[in-house]
């Protein structure tokens, strides 16, 4: 292999498949500080209540976790714009991993739409069921994207050249 060939980039594709190191960890940084202070949020609000003199309280670092994932949220948007860029449209090229890939996208997409809904939608009703789309998904996304991760370790199948198949 040359010297300048870049192993991680893509066929017909300047720039590499994959972001630098520095990049990745800090697109899993947030991802993963994003999902986990809305976990503990949903254990904090639903399983760590204490009985006060009028009723159920919050935790006290209950409001807490929610102001960091709302913060991790819009990082996240940040890292989303990064990875678009980067890596989601040349991969969608590539013709691998388009489920594993199309999902995410689709989860994260869903978990913006609900996550902008909680913030800003008033009506009670609505908002319980928002609240249940939104966490679920928001559990559930870790599992996908490791998956898209794994495949993504995995050696690419050896194609020939565009030119070579054109001329069978």
């Amino acid at each position: 292999m040359s010297p300048h060939v870049n192993p991680h980039a893509v066929v017909g594709h300047r720039t590499p498949l994959r972001l630098s190191r520095q990049r990745r960890y800090t697109v899993y940084g947030i991802g993963w500080t994003l999902w986990l202070s809305g976990a503990l949020w949903l254990l904090f609000h639903y399983l760590l209540m204490s009985k006060g003199e009028f009723g159920d309280t919050p935790h006290p670092l209950e409001p807490w976790w929610l102001r960091l994932h709302a913060a991790m949220a819009f990082a996240t948007l940040w890292s989303f714009g990064l990875v678009w860029g980067v890596h989601i449209v040349a991969g969608w090229r590539t013709n691998r991993q388009r489920v594993s890939g199309g999902l995410s996208v689709a989860l994260l997409v869903w978990l913006i739409v609900t996550g902008f809904l909680l913030y800003y939608l008033g009506d009670e009703r609505w908002r319980g069921i928002t609240s249940v789309a939104h966490w679920a998904v928001g559990l559930s996304l870790p599992a996908i994207f490791v998956a898209h991760v794994i495949l993504g370790r995995r050696r690419a199948p050896r194609q020939r050249p565009a030119f070579a198949r054109h001329n069978d």
